[in-house]
């Protein structure tokens, strides 16, 4: 209830339109898998595949988090979306879970917004995107409720890996945003994390983008790219649904080294 009150009353609070951004986010097993370290010679099996043990390196996982604290630190860093954009994060493994319910980067501490993930096994994608979708309709509603104006929602999705879940929950998550993109009720950006595995899933799930690879040396740019884009919204007019789209050329650019 209390989550419900604070995101009411910031309609009362900033009644400017506002651009809802779900980030749904993989965090099963395999965003355990890491980039560099030394192997132990031992091996262990994660969401069904094997993989071998090493010390050291960084995680799919850990990037991400790091990437997510860039994403807010770039939307912070622009005054119209400081105060146009919601967040709310969505993630997805044995179950769908709402981490973060939309609100506003705000200025207190910045980091302390950021969520801590972890990791659990399976794949769930359907059930992380149906759930998504739930989030952004009903952020959707209480801004018409109030009279609040809004730009067109973005949806993020990030995994690493074929989804291993409900078949229905991702066929009724593929006809929904289908409907949605259609009637240019929303943006989807989806991305695959070093590997090509789901590709072909993930572009059923975004008509219009085409799915990107990344490895986890790009994130930087990705989610920098991402910020400025969502400035780029905000600065602009209600009713004006410009197309952001990416390219692989875009995504080379953005190799930077891990820290």
């Amino acid at each position: 209830m209390a989550s419900d009150y604070i995101r009411i009353q910031d309609l009362f609070d900033n009644p400017d339109a506002h651009v809802p951004v779900c980030l749904c986010l993989d965090t099963s097993g395999s965003m355990m898998t890491t980039v560099g370290g030394i192997p132990t010679g031992e091996t262990t099996i994660i969401d069904g595949t094997c993989y071998n043990v090493v010390t050291g390196g960084k995680t799919r996982l850990e990037t991400l988090q790091k990437g997510i604290q860039l994403f807010y630190d770039a939307i912070y860093e622009d005054e119209n979306a400081r105060y146009a954009a919601e967040i709310s994060i969505v993630t997805f493994d044995d179950i769908a879970r709402v981490l973060t319910d939309f609100s506003r980067v705000e200025y207190n501490d910045i980091r302390e917004q950021v969520p801590v993930l972890s990791t659990h096994n399976r794949t769930s994608l359907g059930a992380g995107v149906n759930l998504a979708l739930d989030c952004l309709e009903k952020r959707k509603n209480e801004y018409k409720d109030k009279g609040v104006d809004y730009y067109q929602p973005w949806l993020v999705i990030m995994t690493d890996g074929e989804d291993n879940g409900s078949k229905a929950e991702l066929d009724k998550a593929r006809m929904r945003i289908q409907k949605l993109v259609s009637e240019k009720k929303l943006s989807v950006f989806p991305f695959i994390i070093g590997t090509n595995e789901g590709k072909e899933t993930l572009a059923s799930l975004s008509p219009v983008q085409a799915p990107m690879q990344i490895e986890i040396t790009q994130m930087k740019g990705l989610f920098t790219w991402l910020g400025k884009s969502i400035a780029a919204v905000s600065s602009g007019s209600i009713g004006n649904n410009k197309l952001f789209t990416l390219t692989e050329g875009d995504v080379t650019k953005w190799d930077a080294p891990l820290e």
